[in-house]
């Protein structure tokens, strides 16, 4: 089986400062991984490179055996970042829309009056996105990473601005994903959530892993475990 994610010795310099020093590991499909660390550690640095947005300065990164600019590796991967990448001066379905078109989803509409409802913005689809609050934006970018069925979905800080009826419908659609086999690399503050989905973690400390493995039984009940034995 082809591994889904491979990072080899990835290292990243921005300038004289070095936000990755020789990251190593491996994804299978189907796993989800909780990438964890303080603010700076290199956790939006490591996705970057694993989404193509980013080259490493040195080291390989392989997504289901590609690399990670090909277009065929993007088009198996469901994206969301710190910025959204949302067009603020089109409607929530026209967004929808233009990805669609982008990825070559076919019955493209339906598939984006779905998600649209299945996000909680069905009755927003025509209002234009700069009118959305941060959580509403939040949420469509989510229906965007989905949009296409990726088999990876690489989501930094996903549950930010979200409400807890949000972020009880993003964990909800995280499950389903884990549940019909794809890969979910997410990197976030909030531990708790995670953890209720993650098979592996990852602690990222001054840009290098600390930890990276299964799960730990003892963070089912003690979510700041890993920091405490591994952490800085």
């Amino acid at each position: 089986m082809t591994v889904a994610v491979a990072a080899h010795a990835v290292t990243k310099f921005y300038g004289d400062f070095s936000a990755l020093r020789g990251v190593t590991l491996e994804l299978q499909p189907g796993a989800c991984l909780a990438l964890l660390g303080r603010n700076g550690a290199g956790k939006t640095t490591l996705l970057k490179i694993f989404a193509g947005v980013l080259a490493p300065s040195s080291g390989e990164v392989r997504i289901f055996g590609l690399p990670p600019r090909q277009a065929v590796a993007r088009r198996r991967m469901g994206v969301l970042t710190h910025g959204l990448g949302l067009y603020e001066d089109l409607s929530a379905l026209e967004n929808l829309l233009l990805f669609a078109r982008l990825y070559g989803v076919q019955n493209g509409r339906a598939v984006a009056h779905e998600w649209l409802e299945r996000t909680g913005l069905g009755r927003f689809r025509a209002s234009l996105v700069r009118e959305f609050s941060r959580g509403m934006k939040q949420r469509l970018a989510v229906a965007r990473a989905f949009l296409h069925g990726p088999d990876l979905l690489l989501l930094d800080e996903p549950f930010t601005s979200l409400d807890d009826r949000a972020v009880a419908l993003l964990q909800d659609l995280l499950c389903r994903a884990v549940s019909d086999g794809k890969t979910i690399v997410l990197s976030t503050h909030q531990i708790r959530e995670a953890i209720e989905l993650a098979s592996h973690v990852a602690l990222m400390v001054r840009g290098q892993l600390a930890y990276c493995g299964e799960r730990p039984a003892a963070m089912a009940e003690d979510p700041g475990w890993l920091y405490r034995q591994y952490g800085d």
